[in-house]
C-alpha cells in the first residue's frame, strides 16, 4: 500500500511531521494546569444537582415521596422519572447501543443514577435530601456470576418483551438470521468461517485451552460533569442561548435533546481528561440545561467517584479447540466465548463485534467457528470499548504459546509460520512490516527462547518471556471535512475539537505546517463547536485518516496561495490605510511575471523554484484565502477482517517470579511498532506507555470484587481497586518503525490500543513457572498455582 490516491503522499523530506519532543500548544495547557475541564468551571449563583443512586444491584423504585426533602432549607426543585420534563428527554441509543429512556424507575446495577434528580443551593444540601426521600424499593434477583448467570435455571433479569424474539448479535455481520433466539439471560452470535470438521481431520494434533478475561475499568482521572445556563444574546436573535460546559464531544447530542440550533449552544470547554476507548457521554453532562431552565438559575452536576469505576473490558470466557499440524500450523479453530452483556445500554461493541475484526483472519487457517454467548449481568455497564481490537487477540496469542510449549518451539516461530501473507489468507508470501518488527524484536531482546520452567536467574526467581503480535489500526470510512484560512499572514486551522485528548489538532497542524513550508508554531488552532471540521477519533488510528484530508486541504491552499502570489506580483492591490500609504511606492516584487508552477513555500516565504533567494514573505499576500476540503482518505485494510495485512507491531515481555513470595516483577516490555509514518512521536510513545499501564494493572493488581448475597461491587474506590502508578510502571523498550506501507497520511496507519492486551504477562509467567494464573496474578494466586496455599 502507500499514500498513492494523496497528493504529495509520497513525500521524502519532513522537517516538522516526525520532528521528537517538539511541544504541543494543546497538551502544554494540560501539562501545566491551566486547562479546565467540565468540572473546573462555575457560575454566578449556581445551583448543584444529584442523582438518588441505587442501593441495590438490581431493583425497581416503586414509589418515591418527596415531602421531606422539599422542606429542606436550600432545596430548590425535585424531578422524578415521571415528570413531563424527564419524559420528554431522550438519551438515545449511544454508541451502537439500544436506546433507553433517559431516567426511569429501574436500576440494573449499583451505583446506577434512578427515578429523582434533586437540585439545591449546595452538594451538601442535595445529599441530604436524598437521605430524606421516602423511597419504596423493590429489590429483583441479580446476576454477577455469568457462568451462573448463562444456566436454564438463572433468574431472567431482562425478560425478553412480548413479541420479540431477542436474539444474538447487533448486526455486525454475526451470522444474521443464524443466530438463535435469546434464551433466558443468554443472547447467541455465530459465524462460521470454513469447513471446521475438515480442518480438523487434516490436524496431527488437537489442542484444547482457556483464555479468561477478567473486567478491568477505565478510571477516568478527571470526574465527568458540568454546568449550563441559559442567557440572551444580541448577536443570536429571538430565543435564549445555552451555554453548556462539561460535554466536550457532546454538542451534537445536547442539540438534539434540547430541539436547538446548533448556532444556539455555546461551550469553551474543549479538553476531555485521559479516557481509554471511551465516549460516553454521562447523563450529568446532559441534564443540566433542563434543570437550568426549570430553575432560571445555573446548575451544575457532576458523576461521583463511584462512576470512575465503569469498566472498559467486560469479563469473558473463552474456550478454544484447534486442529494444529506437526509443525505447529494451525488447520482449524473452534471459539467458544462467554461475554459479559452488561447492564441496560452497555453496548455489544466490545462483545460480538470481536468476531468480526478478530485475530484468527491473520492466520492461514480458513476453518473457524466462534459461538457467542452474550449474557446480561449486573455487574455494571460498557459505555464503549475497543475490546474487538485488541482484547480478543490474545486468544490467539495464547494459542501460539500453548501450541509452542507442547511442540517444544520458540512462538515467534509459531506466530510466523502462521500469519498470512500481506494479501490475503492464501499468500505464502511474508508480511514485510511483521518481519521487519520481528528482526527488529529479537535483536532489542536479544531473544532466546527456553521452555517453561528452565531458566533461573542469579538471584533464584525464575525466568519468563512472552511474545504478541497486531495489526496497526486506523479509523477508516469517516469522511472529514478540514478548512484552512490564510488570514494577515498567517494559517488557521479551526475545529470542533479533538474528540478524545488532543493528539490530533497538533498532528494535524504538523501536516499543514509541512505542506506549507511553515512551523508548527506557525499555525494557529481555534477550538469551536461552531465549526464543521472534526478530527474523529482518540488517538493515532484517528490522527493518520483525518490528517490525509488535512494534508489534501493544505494543497488546495497552497494551490491559490500561489495563484494570488503571482495576481498580486502582477496586479498590486492599492496600498491600505486611510492615506493610501502616504503615497509610497511598493518594493519591486520578485514573483512578477512568473507562473504559480515555477513558484514554491519554503521557511515561511513564497519563493522561485529556479532562483529561492528571489522570494517574498507570506505575510505579503493581502488577500483573505480559503481552502475547504470534505472526502475519506482510502479504506484501511484492517477493515477486511484482517485478510489483508500492511502494519504490524510486536510485543514481548519478561518477567522474575518469586516462588517462595508469589512476587511477580515485570523486568521489561519490548515493543517493536510500524504505525507507516511517525506523525507526533511524542503522541505515540504516550500512547505505548498508556496501554503498557493497562497491560500491567489488569494483569497483576485490578479486580472487580463483588458480594455474590447483594451483587454489590465492593472494589470503587483506589484502595481496593488498585491501580497502576508510576512508581509501579516497568521499563518498555520502544523501536518505531517506518516502512510507509499504510495508506493513510503519508503512508501512516495508527497504533493506538492495538498493543494493549491481556494475557502478555500472564504468559510470561507461565513460562517462567510451568503454571497458569488467573488475572489478576496477585502473590496469593501464583503461590496457590504453585501448590503453596
Amino acid at each position: 500500500m502507500a499514500d498513492l490516491e494523496g497528493v504529495n503522499g509520497q513525500r521524502q523530506d519532513f522537517r516538522v511531521v516526525g520532528k521528537p519532543n517538539l511541544p504541543g500548544r494543546l497538551s502544554r495547557a494540560m501539562a501545566s494546569g491551566i486547562a479546565k475541564y467540565g468540572i473546573d468551571y462555575v457560575a454566578a449563583d449556581m445551583l448543584h444537582a444529584k442523582f438518588l443512586r441505587s442501593p441495590y444491584a438490581n431493583a425497581k423504585v416503586v414509589s418515591v415521596d418527596t415531602v421531606k426533602a422539599r422542606r429542606i432549607p436550600g432545596v430548590v426543585d425535585i424531578l422524578t422519572w415521571e415528570d413531563g420534563d424527564i419524559k420528554n428527554l431522550s438519551a438515545g441509543g449511544g454508541f451502537m447501543g439500544p436506546a433507553q429512556p433517559f431516567l426511569d424507575n429501574i436500576a440494573d446495577q449499583e451505583g446506577t443514577e434512578v427515578a429523582v434528580i434533586v437540585v439545591a443551593e449546595n452538594e451538601d444540601i442535595c445529599e441530604e435530601a436524598l437521605r430524606q426521600l421516602d423511597v419504596r424499593w423493590e429489590v429483583l434477583p441479580h446476576v454477577v456470576d455469568l457462568l451462573e448467570g448463562r444456566k436454564p435455571d438463572a433468574p431472567v433479569i431482562r425478560p425478553t418483551p412480548t413479541g420479540k424474539q431477542g436474539g444474538g448479535g447487533t448486526g455486525f455481520g454475526m451470522g444474521g438470521g443464524n443466530n438463535p433466539p435469546k434464551k433466558g439471560n443468554v443472547s447467541f452470535s455465530i459465524v462460521n468461517d470454513g469447513d471446521i470438521e475438515a480442518g480438523f481431520r487434516e490436524a496431527d494434533h488437537i489442542i484444547e485451552l482457556d483464555v479468561n478475561t477478567a473486567a478491568f475499568c477505565g478510571h477516568i482521572p478527571n470526574p465527568v460533569g458540568g454546568v449550563a445556563w441559559w442567557f440572551d444574546s444580541i448577536y443570536q436573535g429571538e430565543g435564549k442561548n445555552l451555554r453548556i460546559e462539561g460535554t466536550p464531544w457532546g454538542h451534537d447530542q445536547v442539540v438534539s435533546m434540547y430541539r436547538l440550533p446548533g448556532e444556539k449552544v455555546f461551550q469553551e470547554c474543549m479538553l476531555v481528561g485521559g479516557r481509554y476507548c471511551d465516549w460516553g457521554i454521562r447523563k450529568q453532562q446532559l441534564i443540566t440545561p433542563l434543570l437550568a431552565k426549570r430553575t432560571g438559575r445555573p446548575v451544575r452536576c457532576v458523576h461521583d467517584r463511584y462512576g470512575m469505576y465503569d469498566f472498559n473490558l467486560n469479563q469473558r470466557y473463552v474456550h478454544l479447540k484447534v486442529g494444529i499440524k506437526a509443525n505447529g500450523l494451525i488447520t482449524a479453530i473452534d471459539d467458544f466465548s462467554i461475554a459479559d452483556g452488561g447492564a441496560r445500554g452497555s453496548t455489544n461493541f466490545g462483545n460480538t463485534m470481536d468476531q468480526t475484526y478478530g485475530p484468527y483472519f491473520t492466520t492461514r487457517c480458513v476453518n473457524v467457528k466462534q459461538y457467542m454467548e452474550v449474557v446480561d449481568s449486573n455487574r455494571g455497564k460498557m459505555w464503549l470499548s475497543g475490546q474487538h481490537n485488541p482484547m480478543s487477540w490474545d486468544s490467539l496469542m495464547m494459542t501460539f504459546y500453548v501450541i509452542a510449549e507442547k511442540l517444544g518451539k520458540d512462538p515467534i516461530d509459531i506466530a510466523t509460520l502462521n500469519l498470512h501473507g500481506p494479501t490475503s489468507q492464501e499468500d505464502p508470501d511474508p508480511v514485510p512490516s511483521y518481519e521487519a518488527c520481528v528482526a527488529a524484536l529479537r535483536k532489542m531482546m536479544n531473544w532466546q527462547w527456553h521452555k517453561a520452567g528452565e531458566k533461573k536467574l542469579a538471584d533464584g526467581r525464575m525466568h519468563g518471556a512472552s511474545f504478541r503480535y497486531n495489526q496497526c489500526p486506523r479509523h477508516s470510512g469517516t469522511v472529514f471535512s478540514p478548512k484552512l484560512e490564510l488570514r494577515n499572514g498567517e494559517v488557521h486551522l479551526d475545529s470542533k475539537g479533538p474528540v478524545i485528548g488532543n493528539y490530533i489538532m497538533e498532528a494535524n497542524a504538523m501536516v499543514v505546517a509541512e505542506e506549507l513550508g511553515l512551523e508548527y508554531e506557525d499555525i494557529r488552532m481555534k477550538l469551536d463547536h461552531h465549526e464543521i471540521y472534526r478530527p474523529w477519533g482518540g488517538g493515532s488510528d484517528g490522527t493518520t485518516a483525518s490528517s490525509w484530508a488535512v494534508k489534501e486541504c493544505a494543497n488546495k491552499l497552497k494551490k491559490r496561495i500561489l495563484e494570488t502570489a503571482v495576481e498580486e506580483a502582477d496586479n498590486p492591490p492599492a496600498a491600505g490605510g486611510m492615506m493610501g500609504g502616504f503615497g509610497k511606492k511598493p518594493a519591486p516584487n520578485p514573483l512578477k511575471g512568473l507562473k504559480p508552477e515555477d513558484l514554491d513555500m519554503k521557511g515561511g516565504k513564497i519563493v522561485v523554484k529556479a532562483d529561492p533567494d528571489k522570494s517574498i514573505p507570506l505575510s505579503q499576500i493581502r488577500a483573505n484565502l480559503f481552502a475547504t476540503y470534505s472526502g475519506r482518505p482510502p479504506l484501511a485494510l484492517w477493515n477486511q477482517r484482517g485478510k489483508a495485512l500492511d502494519t504490524m507491531n510486536v510485543a514481548t515481555c519478561e518477567v522474575a517470579v518469586d516462588t517462595e513470595t508469589g512476587e511477580v516483577e515485570i523486568l521489561r516490555f519490548g515493543v517493536v511498532a510500524d504505525p507507516g509514518k511517525i506523525m507526533r512521536r511524542t503522541s505515540l510513545e504516550s500512547q505505548i506507555d498508556q496501554v503498557m499501564d493497562f497491560t500491567t494493572g489488569c494483569q497483576l493488581q485490578e479486580e472487580f470484587i463483588y458480594d455474590s448475597k447483594t451483587g454489590v461491587k465492593l472494589s470503587t474506590n483506589m484502595f481496593e481497586y488498585k491501580k497502576v502508578s508510576l512508581l509501579d510502571m516497568p521499563r518498555v523498550d520502544l523501536e518505531l518503525l517506518e516502512t510507509r506501507a499504510g495508506n493513510a497520511c503519508y503512508g501512516s496507519n495508527g497504533i493506538s490500543h492495538s498493543l494493549a492486551n491481556t494475557h502478555l504477562v500472564i504468559m510470561a509467567i507461565h513460562n517462567a513457572i510451568g503454571k497458569w494464573v488467573e488475572s489478576p496474578a496477585t502473590p496469593d494466586r501464583v503461590l496457590k498455582a504453585l501448590g503453596k496455599v
